[in-house]
């Protein structure tokens, strides 16, 4: 009994970890159409914004659900400006920029914080199931994945700003026509996902050491868990990161993490084989 607590703890972590590293991408590149390469190193600066914020005496609960998520959205907001509007549905030119952003990002954060890797302990203790032990921050991560799904269907599905959000995703011919300015609209989203993404990166800062390269541990997990969704945003999100979650945890457990880490790639390869168009493709149309 105690080891069945202990794996299906582990594999609701799997899924919480997929739904966060995956969530800013699957706004910016599920919604926006944007392929963005430097999603890791938003958040990869999430992780520092955290880890510098608490080092200037910020509480670190408040370090990573309000100044990290702020301060990458900004970043976000300025690269948008400058960058990503210009290249709104040209997808070889966004995968270039992003592409040269990533190294930029990474560069800026080895000249202010070194390349020695760095980081902060986790705010929650561990405790023990019967004779296992087990991180208690996992359950912080997996409320913060839930919160994070339930306030991404509540927005998107429920406000003014997510329908107009979708729709100028959508039609932004449309949008303009009533009056809307695509434009900002635009702006506004590309914010959320860096945002999203910051978020991601300082709720997992506790649990890894941070250099300037730990983006690139992130990358491939959110850009497969994203296209393996599908059209649907957080159906997809959810479906995805489910599946994959629970396949590298049942290898991990049956025979090491890197196994674990290997059936998730080989899987999502198998279901894209499968389902090309996504999970959400061919099952779950017209959901959210």
């Amino acid at each position: 009994m105690d080891l069945s607590v202990v794996i299906l703890v582990e594999m609701l972590y799997a899924v919480a970890s997929l739904v966060l590293i995956s969530a800013g991408l699957a706004v910016v590149f599920g919604m926006m159409k944007v392929i963005n390469l430097a999603h890791g190193e938003f958040m990869m600066m999430g992780g520092y914004a955290t880890i510098t914020a608490v080092n200037l005496g910020v509480n670190v609960f408040v370090a990573m659900l309000v100044v990290a998520p702020i301060t990458v959205g900004l970043i976000g907001l300025v690269v948008e400006r400058l960058v990503i509007r210009h290249l709104y549905g040209r997808l070889v030119d966004t995968m270039l920029a992003t592409w040269g952003l990533s190294l930029f990002f990474i560069g800026v954060a080895t000249m202010i914080f070194g390349n020695t890797t760095t980081g902060i302990s986790t705010p929650i203790p561990g405790f023990s199931i019967g004779s296992y032990q087990i991180n208690g921050y996992n359950f912080f991560i997996i409320v913060v994945a839930i919160a994070l799904v339930i306030g991404m269907l509540v927005i998107l599905k429920s406000t003014r700003a997510g329908l107009i959000a979708r729709g100028t995703m959508q039609r932004s011919d449309i949008a303009a026509a009533l009056g809307y300015s695509p434009d900002r609209i635009y702006m506004a989203t590309f914010f959320c996902g860096s945002a999203l993404s910051g978020l991601a990166g300082a709720v997992l800062a506790p649990l890894v050491g941070l250099v300037p390269t730990s983006g690139g541990a992130y990358i491939a997990k959110a850009f497969i868990t994203v296209i393996a969704g599908g059209p649907s945003l957080v159906a997809g999100l959810l479906s995805s990161a489910g599946l994959f979650g629970l396949v590298n945890q049942i290898f991990t457990f049956a025979i090491s993490p890197v196994i674990g880490e290997v059936a998730l790639l080989v899987s999502a390869v198998i279901l894209l084989r499968l389902l090309p168009q996504g999970v959400t493709g061919k099952f779950f149309k017209g959901k959210l």
